[in-house]
């Protein structure tokens, strides 16, 4: 173990040191393309840069349009198009600044953080960090936020997500009294061993030794952990229970390219917020490396293609480890995944706030499939994305319900797709018909000579 740590720090120093004879070079250009930034990183390259990368862009909430990835060799050299959430080009000159000083920064490719790659909110350092992972069901978030209440924690962040009945959460509570981290360490093993049992629920289910709790003090990336932890849960192995309507569906195709020894990914889906960064999240994690790349998204679909090799600089072996491959990357993407109800409740912050929220959305026979919760400057901001706990719609007399009883001033409603999806559901079919139809008809191995060419 010893000997494995220094050749870690050797490797990290040496790292360093070519960084240092070759500065990495970001540019950021508002003139190159009519709609979108360009961002353009050359850089050394190591295992994970891409991602580093990826992720202090995605951090941001902007949105990458296109990309285009090279790294054969020792550097890498990489463009994307930027946009930010309304789709205009990035103009603020203080984001503009920050991308550029966090990319070109050590903190960015030399990260302190445990398991954790880029930037992580000073503010996490006060704060007590849990880490929740075990099955599924109705209620469960309720139930954590009340024991959290009950023993005078206050939840300052967290996201959970819910896949293939399984569900992981990182929360960032600190204590009510002072308002920072939990020191006493005989506290933070109650804490501990009351969510476990929470996790594990009284149902006898057969998957409940898999519940897992770890509290810890400092900073982690709340994204980049809930992709691992899953991952380590083995979700992409698990038989999936919830529905999901077929639009939504990922195709994932992992075939040879012999003349350059590579593997080659494509992936097509439907196009959201942070694909990009759930892909290579993934792909970095399982241990491979992006030599070229190009994505392009945007529209209603997702269009990314990979040149990868396994960190041992050789292509997938067997037809096991490209199935697996396949698995990993569709539950990557289908973790963020929201196809319920989209509520926001935007308030003044208060003790007891979150439990109260989470036990009306229970008592409303309604599961909550992910969450994303702050809290800044006394404001509480919450994100929750509803289902009926059978996997129905939910109904205008229940929506209706919920904000008489939260409040109609703080809870407003994002996004019901139930409403327009009843409507037409035509509209689903074909455009899954259309990934079908067009998977194997897009793949054209002249489309990747223009890649290739770089190496």
């Amino acid at each position: 173990m010893g000997s494995s740590t220094v050749g870690e720090v050797d490797d990290d120093e040496y790292s360093k040191l070519i960084r240092k004879m070759n500065p990495p070079r970001v540019v950021i250009d508002n003139d190159a393309c009519d709609t979108a930034t360009v961002i353009r990183v050359d850089s050394v390259n190591k295992h994970g840069t891409l991602l580093e990368v990826v992720q202090v862009i995605a951090d941001l909430n902007l949105v990458i349009t296109k990309a285009y990835i090279s790294s054969d060799g020792s550097w890498f050299m990489d463009v994307f198009n930027v946009i930010d959430c309304d789709g205009n080009k990035i103009l603020d000159k203080k984001i503009i600044s920050y991308i550029q000083t966090t990319l070109e920064s050590d903190e960015c490719f030399f990260p302190k953080f445990r398991n954790s790659v880029g930037i992580v909110p000073s503010s996490s350092k006060d704060c007590t960090s849990i880490e929740l992972v075990g099955p599924d069901r109705p209620g469960l978030l309720s139930e954590i936020c009340a024991v959290l209440n009950n023993l005078n924690c206050s939840v300052v962040s967290a996201e959970v997500w819910t896949h293939s009945n399984r569900v992981a959460a990182v929360v960032q509570v600190t204590d009510d009294p002072t308002g920072l981290a939990v020191e006493d360490q005989a506290r933070v093993a109650v804490i501990k061993n009351s969510l476990c049992n929470i996790l594990k629920g009284s149902g006898g289910n057969y998957e409940s030794h898999a519940a897992k709790t770890v509290v810890s003090r400092g900073g982690t990336h709340k994204e980049r952990r809930l992709h691992q932890m899953m991952f380590d849960d083995r979700d992409y192995a698990r038989k999936r229970f919830e529905g999901g309507s077929e639009s939504s569906r990922t195709n994932v195709a992992v075939m040879d390219c012999p003349e350059k020894d590579y593997t080659v990914v494509i992936i097509r889906s439907k196009d959201r917020p942070k694909l990009l960064f759930d892909t290579v999240c993934t792909l970095t994690d399982m241990d491979y490396v992006v030599y070229h790349g190009t994505v392009d998204s945007g529209t209603e679909e997702a269009y990314q293609e990979y040149y990868i090799r396994h960190v041992d600089g050789l292509p997938l072996r067997s037809e096991a480890e490209r199935q697996r491959l396949i698995q990993c990357l569709e539950a990557a993407i289908e973790r963020r995944t929201s196809e319920g109800l989209e509520l926001e409740v935007r308030t003044e912050d208060r003790v007891g706030l979150l439990s109260e929220i989470t036990r009306v959305f229970r008592e409303s026979g309604l599961t909550i499939r992910r969450a994303n919760i702050s809290t800044r400057g006394g404001e509480a901001l919450d994100t929750f994305y509803l289902t009926e706990n059978a996997g129905n719609p939910i109904d205008a007399k229940t929506i209706e319900s919920i904000r008489e009883r939260v409040g109609h001033k703080i809870l407003r409603i994002k996004h019901n797709p139930f409403s327009s999806s009843s409507n037409k559901p035509p509209a689903a079919l074909s455009f899954a018909a259309f990934l079908f139809a067009s998977f194997f008809k897009g793949y054209r191995f002249e489309s990747f000579r223009s890649i290739r060419s770089y190496s």
